[in-house]
């Protein structure tokens, strides 16, 4: 693999974020990736057990996974993308009101009698299901297959990855970017900041100010069940977020859906927040879950309004963000990507073809 000695855009991070906008600017741009672990996508990425849901997130959030979603379904790969799968969103007797808001804010969902919602997944209990509401149009997202799609696209296009490449500093010359590394030094005149739980630390060196990022553990297991697990069930969320199962083959996956708050690290699974998965699933389901085949753990960064930060940075020049995806790294990339894109090559019809976002309220300088 050659080494970039000069580049217009140099992104850090290689992994969804990193990855889909370097693979759309390779058609204009010349760009280098850096990423300091030996395999892309190893975090965040690489541990998402990912599901495209227009009904989850907040109004940006929605649009840019309309969007993705076209852009998913049309791309020519080898396999779908995508794999149908709806979404039910589940309330105890305490939580009916949020049924009801959910359906007010989207009344696009469709509402489920109780009756309704255990037909459409039988293991759930009669006795712990008071109000439901369908996404019928979500689907499973195979992560590993965009991440491979992009990397494919830029790999094509001439862009020069960089792996086990950490930035040590950077410093200005003659306008542009200088990046110590570990492989040398790299010349680019734009930076663009996709670096995940790492985005604030990786800000600092080029003399920016944080965005206030907070990385957020969020633990999963796949666990045996002593019920049949049928492959046509949906994924089963509750309203309050207190837990979430889908099928994973003859076994279930299953979180606590946890935010624990997080340096940024090489996440590991707590053993205690999978025990709490089991036991709010089990209090939910008659699938009477005894022990688990495979844990583990991931963070999820977010900004304080829990919107993406998508643009140049208000002080520092030349420095752009695409940091701060949460809980919808995956299923915003495609249009995030192509937003970022269009932001940094100045591209304003291509902007507007995202014309429900507006890049205002994803911009880093809402912060101050």
């Amino acid at each position: 693999m050659p080494v970039a000695r000069s580049v217009d855009v140099a992104v850090i991070g290689g992994g969804m974020a990193g990855m889909s906008i370097a693979a759309e600017l390779a058609a204009s741009r010349t760009v280098a990736v850096l990423e300091r672990e030996n395999d892309l996508g190893f975090h965040a990425t690489g541990r998402s057990a990912a599901a495209l849901l227009e009904s989850y997130g907040s109004v940006e959030i929605r649009a840019l996974t309309r969007a993705s979603r076209a852009l998913l379904a049309a791309a020519d790969t080898a396999t779908p993308l995508l794999t149908p799968r709806p979404l039910l969103w589940i309330a105890d007797s305490l939580h009916t009101d949020a049924i009801a808001d959910l359906l007010a804010e989207q009344p696009e969902l469709g509402v489920l009698t109780p009756a309704a919602a255990h037909a459409m997944c039988p293991t759930l209990r009669r006795d712990n299901l008071a109000a439901a509401a369908v996404e019928p149009g979500a689907h499973d997202i195979d992560v590993a297959a965009v991440l491979q799609m992009y990397v494919t696209r830029a790999s094509a296009a001439g862009v020069i990855i960089h792996r086990s490449c950490g930035v040590d500093r950077a410093e200005r010359a003659d306008g542009r970017w200088v990046l110590h590394h570990s492989s040398g030094t790299l010349r680019a005149d734009i930076v663009v900041n996709a670096a995940g739980a790492w985005a604030d630390d990786v800000a600092a060196r080029f003399g920016a100010r944080p965005c206030g990022l907070q990385p957020m553990r969020r633990t999963i297991a796949i666990a045996r069940t002593e019920r049949s697990v049928s492959p046509e069930w949906p994924l089963v969320a509750t309203v309050d977020e207190g837990f979430y199962f889908r099928p994973e083959g003859p076994n279930v996956l299953i979180s606590p859906a946890d935010e624990t708050p997080s340096e940024p690290c090489d996440a590991r699974p707590d053993e205690a927040d999978v025990a709490l998965a089991i036991d709010r699933v089990n209090r939910a389901t008659d699938m009477a879950i005894r022990s688990v085949v495979t844990t583990w753990a991931g963070l999820r960064t977010f900004a304080p309004d829990r919107n993406p930060v998508v643009g140049f940075d208000p002080g520092v020049p030349g420095l752009f963000w695409l940091a701060g995806q949460g809980g919808y790294g995956i299923q915003t990339a495609p249009a995030l990507a192509q937003l970022a894109a269009a932001l940094i090559c100045d591209d304003a019809r291509a902007a507007a073809r995202l014309g429900d976002v507006d890049p205002a309220h994803l911009a880093p300088a809402r912060f101050g």
